[in-house]
């Protein structure tokens, strides 16, 4: 009780001592907590190796193992250790270099002690602390507001909901929240634990947690493998039971069935994401949010606030129009205006450098707002050059309903606004007592009397004109959404290279339209200016709402609504603590001339999970037809399984794996036809499973009718599977053939390869085909690799033969592909 009677008593302008730090920390009362940038390294593991597939394989490894099938057995754990392996380094790599980021970029709060203003990292903070918080900046610890400061918060993160919260001596402020507008001091009350901090970095997240539409339909393609198996699963445990197969058997068959779940698949999208990872940060480019990645080859629209984005949030005074009083006078009125208010902003900073003057003593502030676009103060002391009075800048349009202005300064601020200057109104009133005073609802003066017109000039960044005509090159629309003047707004994109065929709206023009109009409003026109941030959170609705992928590029605290609402999050690193906290991607150089080429990275990225995922689905539906197929041909030897667990990992590591980790490290970006992933797959893979389902069995079942000889044979059940030994290497061998054909065909090096894809003139992933085989001809000739791989040596003629008739079936495919047969047949164009 003592310790919170000191901290009471504590001056509010002197602080905290460093004694009272000191002994406040020392019995636990710091906020020493350790908040996470990243996933823990338990996290990373468990998430990688307790997964549900994991458990079966290694389940199946120890049954292996205690039916001493050690070489089986050690092929399972591989393909076990192998995934976890890879995705555990590349995700602790990861972790390492976004934990070095993130604590590059961790913002700092500011507190007073020993009347010093200090900027500390927030784990220093004490119970007692007196913190101070401007516009746009986080309340990091629970607290209160002390003082004759006013502030509005924005507590949605906490809440859900979006209306703007005053805030004053005595009321509470919590961690998790950010201050919109205005500047106040706050006494730390709960720190550590007892905070909302501590969950602030979950908070936020779990509000971005989105899967992008690739996600879901990998999601939706790995559970109908899953289901496939456990029906597969089920059977062979019914023939176990029924005596049908030996114990020894349904544990090959159970590992064959196993692999049709395809673990490879995430080992190859990993990498695909590590080698995006890569490249971003070689961009400094900071990925908050794992699957941004990936959700940057979806976005076809892209909003972008003026400030701080097409501009170098720098301003400078390009002048002032005095009306109706001296120059001089006008310049002495800014300047003190500027000098005292508590809230300072980019606009008040550049009217400080021109006019530096002393402060007044204030009677009342109301801090400027994005939602409001004016701020006002009121003096009761009379100065020289400075009557007392009630003083307001802010946006024309909005203090034009309460200011008389003549045509002819109403012309000047269009004309000044079409040359892409940023406008401001300047007006007074002579009663201290005009401005409302009830936080809860802050209005105009019902009067005002125009003191000048206030032009600024925004500096165009540099790189923005390459950067827009970088995002038109892959197919991405431009939405400038801007609280300025939207003839200011459109000048300036003009500038950065926008086409000079733009349509601008206004907010205010905005609020008039109905839900209908509204969103035909956002889809034909590029411009909007003079929008509030709920209006900018619903034109991202909007978009949204007519089928787009939307990322959100903002830097002020009035972006929040907006990064909120978009698919993609994209805040400057210089930008509000606040839009950092719920962006997705960080752009640490604060700039966005990296993004087209993180934009064409996500798409590259894309493209190679695709084409991984053609190659996985062809393995997996034509390796599941062909064990249903066997079990209605061929009588009782017919009825087993085709393939035993080495044979099934020998077609997979070949044919798909080997190759699935060369296709993320070279695929190139270009943007996809916008339907379902599903769909654009079927292309592909319908054609070439069935067809390569039906050459394989035609190959199986002729091996397997051989030693008939149109003879009955009777075979000992012992002997089935060495007698089964040769049609299964030959139904391994054509598999292979037939899958390696496959990659070129992904990316045809001539057109004479172009069928089921476009041509790309790309030899590599030919020559990888051509390698792979080379790989296959190793083990065949090698006599202990072939024994472990339980394969047959056929003669040279029967090599000769299943050549033949993979070069055949080749052909056919491409016939397939090209003629379109399946497309007509099913009444849909599938390319």
């Amino acid at each position: 009780m003592n310790d919170r009677q000191n901290i009471h008593n504590t001056s509010i302008i002197h602080g905290l001592t460093k004694d009272q730090v000191i002994n406040l920390r020392a019995v636990g009362r710091g906020n020493n907590i350790k908040l996470d940038t990243s996933r823990s390294y338990r996290q990373i593991l468990k998430e990688n190796l307790f997964t549900f597939i994991n458990t079966v394989f290694l389940s199946i490894s120890l049954v292996l193992i205690s039916l001493s099938r050690y070489g089986d057995a050690f092929l399972v754990i591989i393909v076990i250790l192998g995934g976890v392996i890879v995705s555990v380094c590349q995700e602790i790599w990861a972790k390492q270099k976004l934990d070095q980021i993130a604590l590059l970029a961790r913002p700092l709060a500011t507190v007073i002690r020993e009347t010093k203003q200090q900027n500390i990292d927030p784990s220093e903070i004490v119970v007692g602390d007196i913190l101070v918080v401007h516009s746009g900046d986080q309340i990091v610890v629970d607290g209160q507001v002390v003082g004759k400061g006013q502030i509005e918060v924005d507590e949605s993160l906490l809440t859900g909901e979006s209306d703007l919260v005053p805030k004053q001596a005595g009321q509470p402020v919590y961690s998790g929240s950010f201050c919109v507008s205005g500047t106040a001091h706050y006494e730390a009350q709960k720190v550590g634990t007892e905070s909302f901090a501590y969950q602030l970095t979950v908070s936020a997240r779990a509000f971005r947690q989105i899967y992008t539409p690739l996600q879901q339909e990998i999601n939706l393609v790995i559970r109908v493998f899953l289901l496939l198996s456990c029906f597969l699963w089920i059977l062979v445990s019914i023939n176990w039971y029924f005596g049908f197969y030996k114990f020894v058997d349904t544990v090959q068959y159970a590992a064959v069935i196993a692999g049709l779940v395809p673990s490879g698949l995430y080992l190859a999208i990993t990498l695909a994401y590590a080698l995006g990872a890569v490249k971003m940060v070689g961009q400094e480019v900071l990925i908050q949010q794992a699957n941004a990645v990936e959700s940057l080859s979806n976005v076809d629209i892209l909003c972008l606030d003026k400030t701080g984005t097409l501009t170098t949030n720098h301003i400078s005074l390009q002048a002032i129009y005095p009306i109706g009083i001296d120059e001089i006078k006008l310049e002495n009125i800014l300047g003190e205006y500027a000098a005292s208010t508590t809230s300072k902003n980019k606009t008040i900073e550049a009217l400080e450098r021109v006019f530096p003057r002393p402060k007044r003593s204030l009677t009342f502030e109301i801090p400027f707002a994005s939602a409001r676009k004016w701020s006002g103060m009121s003096f009761a002391t009379e100065e020289q050059n400075s009557p007392s009075g009630t003083y307001i800048l802010g946006a024309p349009e909005i203090l034009a309903e309460v200011t008389p202005l003549s045509r002819k300064f109403t012309q000047q601020i269009q004309k000044l606004a079409q040359k892409g200057f940023r406008v401001l109104l300047f007006a007074y009133n002579p009663n201290i007592s005009s401005l409302d005073q009830d936080l809860e609802k802050l209005q105009l003066p019902t009067e005002l009397f125009p003191l000048g017109i206030i032009s600024f000039q925004d500096e165009l960044r540099p790189e923005a004109r390459e950067t827009i005509e970088g995002f038109s090159k892959v197919g991405i629309k431009i939405k400038v959404i801007s609280g300025d003047n939207p003839q200011t707004v459109a000048t300036l994109a003009l500038q950065a290279g926008l086409s000079s065929n733009i349509q601008v709206i206004s907010g205010s023009e905005l609020a008039k339209l109905d839900e209908d109009q509204f969103i035909q409003a956002a889809k034909s026109k590029t411009i909007f200016g003079s929008v509030t941030p709920k209006q900018k959170a619903k034109l991202i609705h909007s978009f949204k709402k007519q089928g787009h992928y939307v990322a959100m590029i903002g830097d002020g605290v009035n972006d929040v609504l907006s990064l909120k609402e978009a698919n993609l999050a994209i805040a400057m690193e210089g930008g509000s603590k606040a839009t950092r906290s719920v962006a997705d991607i960080v752009l640490l150089n604060n700039s966005f001339a990296s993004l087209p080429h993180t934009f064409l990275e996500g798409q590259r990225i894309r493209n190679s999970i695709q084409d991984v995922l053609k190659l996985f689905m062809i393995r997996v539906f034509c390796v599941s037809i062909l064990i249903f197929s066997t079990g209605f041909i061929g009588g009782f030897i017919g009825g087993t399984f085709p393939l035993l667990n080495k044979h099934s990992a020998v077609v997979t590591l070949i044919s798909v794996g080997f190759p699935t980790f060369c296709i993320p490290i070279w695929a190139k970006p270009g943007i996809l036809p916008r339907r379902s992933m599903i769909r654009s797959l079927l292309h592909f893979t319908l054609p070439a499973t069935f067809s390569l389902t039906l050459v394989a069995l035609l190959v199986y079942l002729t091996y397997l009718a051989i030693p008939f000889s149109g003879n009955e044979l009777v075979i000992d059940l012992d002997q089935v599977n060495e007698f089964l030994s040769v049609p299964r290497s030959a139904l391994v061998t054509i598999m292979i053939l037939c899958g390696l054909l496959l990659v070129p065909f992904l990316k045809p090096p001539t057109k004479a390869w172009v069928g089921g894809e476009t041509y790309s003139g790309d030899w590599r992933y030919t020559f990888v085909a051509l390698a792979l085989l080379g790989v296959y001809i190793v083990i065949l000739a090698v006599p202990p690799l072939r024994q472990f791989f339980e394969l047959s040596l056929l003669s040279t003629h029967d090599y000769l033969v299943i050549i033949w008739v993979a070069l055949v079936w080749c052909l056919l495919l491409r016939y397939v592909w090209r003629t379109k047969l399946l497309d007509k047949f099913l009444g849909v164009d599938l390319s």
